[in-house]
């Protein structure tokens, strides 16, 4: 201990030097400046043949003077800086010299986790403020910032504006070292796992080894006052253990926050859908259920309820025909003689559970989902601990997007990230994965608000506000896919005026909206480069 005290005294000493020499080389430095130039013909001018007046003398030497009191201005100025940073500096010195070691923390002075300084208690103070551990409360869903997700070869990115693209290679250099840098330190990690990684029950961890081909996928954010946050995932082939490393870079070096193991295997989704009629979107809706949830997961339940008589015998038909064809029993149709109410609907699916917790994937009819995107939702919820907000792609007009083509494509062939094809629908908070005792636990929909959309953002509000981490980002492998929008008569003129501009937003991209208002015009221009071509070649 005294000789570590020997250490710190020696430091100081030369850093008080070093202060003390730069502040000798600015005196000399201004010294320097302040003396007069030493060529003859400048200070004597007369010398050179030419007469010069009293005037000019004056002039000159005012000129001068007026130079050298701006920079003795400037000298002084940066001369009192360090000395009010060396007084500063003095002053933190003594704190540290004054400060006593606590007891029994003199054994752990030599050990390669601590770091002296304040530095490590401000980078784990940022880690403690990322919402990495618990969730920060927010005034409101704009105060939350989304995440970015990625895969080895892509980003999927919220913020576009008119040039970028919703999925984009990283082709940034810096972007491309960024995410290389952090996929080699949670690999270093995972491959080399320290004596606390482990589940989240403190299991003890098996030693394997993972490659860049075992990444399955990736969020990070950056807050402005904060650092990078990253939550990377890996798996082996046809594993459903997962490993999850989160790494924070507080604005300086990255850190390691944990390495953890995460089992899905026993992860049942309970996936529930409020319905009124649109039998036919619902048949879809079946098809790609079979196709992921049946054929490939089978660890789902689907709860189906819907609202009033009409399209009820042929939505029961259809979910007995699929459990006779698939052997699949886990579903369950609750009908509702009541007026359509999303809120009310997924109301009723979420306490209609009486098995225990389960974790719940609240979805519409036009939602299009991938296998992907269920491990997505496993991952990114946990009891009591955190809840998964995904931003759903949202499909465009078929018509308009491939109006050069005689039939649009089959919808699975629709689904791609591009600018003309779809847009992130960063407003809608209706898609998301919670657990049925998260959403118990926070009061669930406030079922007094009336109007489409609403109760969602009143239940994101209530999760923003609480203790729970909220994920938020682009998911790949969600979509909702396009069906007309009805603008009703009985709107008043404002509300009108937002549904045909909400219609607008969802109808085509900004490309081929102003192609559609500029058509005339271009079928005019079509018609005059057809004649002039015409003309030349009869002459």
């Amino acid at each position: 201990m005294p000789r570590r005290g020997l250490t710190l005294q020696g430091r100081f000493r030369w850093l008080f030097l070093g202060l003390f020499l730069l502040l000798v080389l600015l005196l000399f430095a201004y010294l320097l400046e302040c003396t007069p130039p030493a060529d003859v013909s400048l200070a004597l001018p007369g010398l050179a043949g030419e007469s010069y007046g009293k005037d000019y003398y004056q002039a000159l030497m005012q000129e001068q003077e007026e130079r050298h009191l701006s920079r003795a201005t400037s000298l002084k100025r940066q001369i009192a800086q360090l000395k009010q940073e060396l007084q500063e500096m003095g002053e933190k010195l003594k704190l540290l010299q004054d400060k006593k070691e606590p007891p029994g923390v003199q054994g752990l002075a030599e050990t390669k986790d601590q770091e002296p300084g304040d530095l490590l208690e401000y980078l784990h103070s940022q880690i403690d403020k990322a919402e990495v551990n618990t969730g920060a409360r927010l005034p409101s869903e704009y105060a939350l910032v989304p995440f970015e997700s990625f895969t080895t070869s892509k980003v999927y990115q919220l913020e576009m504006g008119l040039t970028r693209h919703p999925e984009e290679k990283p082709v940034r250099k810096d972007r491309r070292d960024e995410l290389v840098e952090v996929m080699e330190a949670a690999l270093d990690i995972i491959n080399n796992p320290d004596e606390e990684d482990g589940v989240e029950e403190d299991m003890p961890m098996q030693r394997q080894t993972y490659t860049e081909g075992h990444f399955t996928e990736g969020l990070y954010r950056t807050e402005r006052d904060k650092g990078t946050l990253y939550e990377l995932f890996f798996a082996k082939e046809e594993s459903s253990s997962f490993r999850h490393v989160t790494l924070f870079r507080p604005f300086g070096p990255l850190m390691k926050v944990r390495s953890t193991a995460v089992e899905t295997s026993g992860m049942i989704i309970n996936i529930i859908v409020p319905l009124a009629g649109r039998v036919e979107t619902f048949s879809q809706f079946l098809h790609n259920f079979r196709e992921v949830c049946i054929q490939q997961d089978r660890r789902v339940h689907l709860t189906v309820v819907y609202f009033g008589p009409e399209g009820l015998p042929e939505v029961k038909s259809s979910l007995e025909k699929m459990s006779r064809e698939e052997s699949f029993s886990n579903y369950t149709l609750i009908p509702v003689d009541e007026e359509f109410s999303r809120g009310r609907g997924l109301d009723v699916g979420a306490h209609a559970w009486k098995k225990g917790d389960v974790l719940m994937f609240f979805c519409d009819v036009d939602i299009h989902f991938t296998l992907e995107f269920l491990s997505t939702c496993r991952l990114h919820a946990a009891p009591n601990k955190k809840v998964f907000y995904p931003v759903v792609f949202s499909l465009y007009n078929p018509a308009i997007v491939y109006g050069n083509l005689e039939l649009a494509p089959p919808t699975e062939l629709q689904l791609i990230h591009k600018k003309d094809a779809g847009f992130w629908r960063d407003f809608g908070f209706g898609m998301t994965c919670q657990y049925r005792s998260d959403f118990l636990n926070i009061g669930g929909f406030d079922l007094e608000v009336k109007g489409w959309g609403v109760e969602d953002v009143h239940l994101y509000r209530k999760y923003l506000r609480s203790d729970v981490i909220v994920i938020r980002t682009p998911v790949s492998g969600l979509f909702h896919l396009w069906h007309e929008k009805q603008c009703a008569d009985e709107l008043t003129p404002e509300q009108y005026r937002m549904c045909i501009q909400s219609k607008a937003m969802n109808e085509a991209s900004h490309s081929h909206l102003g192609m559609l208002v500029f058509r005339d015009e271009i079928e005019a221009h079509l018609r005059k480069q057809a004649f002039k071509t015409q003309t030349k070649a009869e002459d």
